[in-house]
């Protein structure tokens, strides 16, 4: 038998954890905001609310990426370990297929786009294309590289795929560790990637570190780390759930601390902080994370606000498309001259540019990407409840 055919007929065993929506919209719009308001008029950006919101608050969208990686580090390990205990083995080949029918579809989709239909686009809107990403790179996801060597990539619906390129990184190379590993070796996996990780980021401190696989898996790995030993430990488990409320306030008021002062900690060039900026981020997310999906004294759940939970599953196409949407708005504003004023920035351009992602991620999921995610639960072993 097949292990194809293994896994269509095997139980499958449901598990969800509902305040994760959620959490990815936030992460979502910390990358909104550092890419919306990219205004010409210096005047705009002289003023004491700009300096602030994109000078210290979203200067760039690091926070929410790294929240995403973590994220991603917690659900992906704690799926194999369970598929593990489920089955006694990972199924890799499986596991593969899966993960290319969630990212593949959307992801060619915006390569695609981008150097076909943009330099179109640009042209017919009276700007010369200059496009210097590589395509090749590009295919075979390593935007990543791409953005180190080439730059940031004159198409915007490119320039987002760097993160979606080190998730696939990490993809390839996960499910392997955990198939090899026996789950008494599993803690060596997280000790030995985020040594290897603390390693890379200290002898290439003066390269870019947040752009490359093994300057960022930390956060994956301390995202997995989460997973095991909610899975692993009873004791810790327990401790999580009974921790009072107002602790676990501690990781969302550091976490605004360091939305705040990143750049004054991280980049002030203290070596040791940026060697272990990700580690330290890391561990408050996590937190965050365990403590929305196990807390049973938590003073409020993420899947308490509806809306938001449920806007978070369209967090892919948001991601992926929302600099589509910034660029469409922002080109369609100033066409009109309806983009000189701080007000016009604020009740114009923000809710249509996050309204038009809204929408074209709904349509991406419902009309595109769920024609493969369907397809996705034939080759699980565990499926969403």
């Amino acid at each position: 038998m097949s292990q194809s055919t293994e896994v269509v007929s095997a139980k499958k065993e449901k598990i969800f954890f509902p305040n994760l929506d959620g959490l990815r919209f936030f992460s979502f719009i910390i990358v909104f905001f550092s890419h919306i308001f990219a205004t010409q008029y210096d005047y705009i950006k002289e003023e004491g609310w700009y300096q602030v919101f994109k000078g210290r608050l979203f200067g760039d969208g690091d926070m929410g990426v790294s929240f995403f990686f973590v994220l991603s580090g917690f659900l992906i390990t704690y799926l194999l370990i369970k598929e593990k205990q489920l089955t006694g083995k990972v199924h890799i080949s499986s596991f593969y297929i899966r993960r290319t029918l969630r990212i593949w579809p959307l992801y060619y989709f915006c390569v695609l786009f981008g150097f076909i239909a943009f330099p179109v686009l640009k042209s017919a809107f009276g700007q010369v294309p200059n496009e210097t990403a590589d395509p090749f790179l590009c295919s075979i996801f390593l935007n990543n590289f791409n953005a180190i060597y080439n730059g940031p990539p004159d198409s915007s619906i490119l320039s987002v795929l760097w993160s979606v390129a080190i998730e696939e990184q990490f993809y390839l190379l996960w499910p392997i560790l955990f198939y090899l590993a026996s789950p008494k070796q599993y803690k060596f996996i997280f000790l030995g990637v985020i040594i290897i990780s603390i390693i890379y980021r200290t002898v290439y401190i003066n390269q870019a570190l947040d752009l490359l696989t093994l300057g960022v898996i930390s956060d994956m790995a301390i995202g997995g780390l989460g997973a095991y030993l909610s899975i692993a430990s009873i004791s810790f488990l327990l401790k999580m759930e009974k921790i009072p409320g107002w602790v676990h306030l501690i990781p969302y008021i550091v976490t605004g601390f360091l939305i705040y002062y990143r750049k004054d900690l991280f980049h002030n060039g203290n070596m040791i902080m940026t060697v272990f900026q990700r580690l330290i981020v890391s561990f408050f997310f996590i937190w965050i994370i365990l403590e929305q999906n196990f807390s049973k004294r938590s003073l409020f759940k993420i899947s308490n606000l509806k809306t938001i939970s449920k806007l978070g599953k369209y967090t892919y196409g948001l991601y992926c498309l929302h600099t589509l949407a910034l660029l469409v708005v922002a080109t369609g504003l100033a066409k009109l001259g309806i983009n000189k004023h701080s007000w016009q920035l604020w009740l114009i351009e923000l809710p249509v540019a996050l309204a038009l992602s809204i929408f074209l991620s709904y349509i991406s999921y419902h009309y595109f990407e769920k024609r493969f995610l369907k397809l996705k639960d034939r080759f699980a072993f565990i499926v969403k409840e």
